[in-house]
């Protein structure tokens, strides 16, 4: 399905040097901000203390964020859990003050604006969890980025594989150095969102290199250029339709999801974003640059085993 066609190619590669000029400062000021301020990293992985309470009738979320806030507690966690009757409080860490002085405070604040509330359970959960989530993380991106490898190189070609893996990585350095550039708070959500573009950018990229592999055994008097404009120009109708849906949905969940979704939605739209302009101007310029050609993709048109000929070939002697 299309919404329009457009009859002249875009010379998108003949700006490609710009836009990734401009990517490589991106990412590296990204990278910068990583190193230099870190990330904002949740309970989840730097420890702290949860607690679930229950109400009588559905609690106000942003009321009990408020009641929480207000002790004096940064980063409060504050979500249902199995109904709307049910909240998951999460405290940060805080020095010289244990985790039965932090609920019990906490508690207290809640039964002075509603009596019936009552404490379902408390833990603490610590530092070392928090390491082995990260961890577990690290290893999740590590596999998935491996896995995108594999089967780019044996479905394409590793010059497609090395150009996707560059231009994803891409999209994720970006997304940690706006987290790390605005002090956004990272938590498992936001890791999930996270490791979802990087499949989410690697099939826009899927989608340009198929083109591309199809338009090298189409049209025998285009160049690679030429041929990769083509790809580009000739799937923008697929892109805008794909990513404006997925866009819209992801930005009703920013706008209207609450603080819970709103980090992951932040993550995802940040993602989206860039995962269509790494797949245009970096992942389709790369794979030029490393001299990807028809050779690569096709095997020599109309020739047999022997060198001759085949005219059942149906890609024999095929021009544009």
């Amino acid at each position: 399905m299309e919404f329009f066609k457009i009859k002249k190619d875009i010379p998108f590669m003949r700006h490609a040097l710009i836009f990734n000029v401009v990517s490589l400062v991106t990412f590296l000021a990204a990278v910068f901000f990583l190193f230099s301020r870190g990330l904002h990293l949740s309970v989840e992985f730097t420890g702290g203390t949860v607690m679930e309470v229950s109400y009588s009738q559905p609690a106000d979320l942003s009321k009990v964020r408020g009641l929480v806030s207000g002790l004096g507690f940064a980063d409060v966690q504050v979500q249902n859990f199995g109904t709307a009757r049910e909240v998951m409080i999460r405290l940060p860490v805080q020095k010289g003050v244990t985790s039965a002085q932090q609920s019990d405070k906490v508690l207290a604040a809640l039964k002075a604006d509603d009596p019936k509330v009552n404490l379902r359970r408390t833990e603490f959960v610590g530092p070392q969890v928090g390491d082995e989530l990260a961890a577990d993380g690290l290893k999740a991106l590590g596999m998935v980025v491996a896995g995108i490898m594999i089967y780019l190189a044996f479905r394409f070609e590793w010059k497609f594989a090395v150009a996707a893996i560059i231009a994803n990585l891409h999209d994720v350095i970006i997304i940690l150095g706006f987290f790390a550039f605005f002090q956004w708070e990272f938590s498992l959500a936001v890791l999930a969102a996270v490791l979802a573009v990087l499949g989410y950018s690697v099939n826009e990229s899927v989608v340009i290199f198929d083109r591309i592999r199809e338009n090298f055994r189409r049209y025998r008097k285009m160049n690679t250029v030429e041929i990769i404009d083509n790809a580009i120009t000739s799937t923008i109708s697929r892109t805008i339709i794909t990513h404006g849906s997925t866009q819209i949905m992801v930005l009703s969940m920013l706008l209207f999801g609450g603080e819970t979704l709103h980090y992951f939605a932040m993550a995802l739209t940040i993602g989206i974003l860039f995962g269509i302009y790494s797949s245009v101007f970096v992942a389709a310029a790369i794979a030029m640059w490393l001299g990807i050609k028809r050779e690569d993709l096709v095997k020599a048109a109309g020739k047999k085993d022997d060198g001759t000929v085949d005219p059942n070939d149906p890609n024999a002697g095929a021009t544009v």
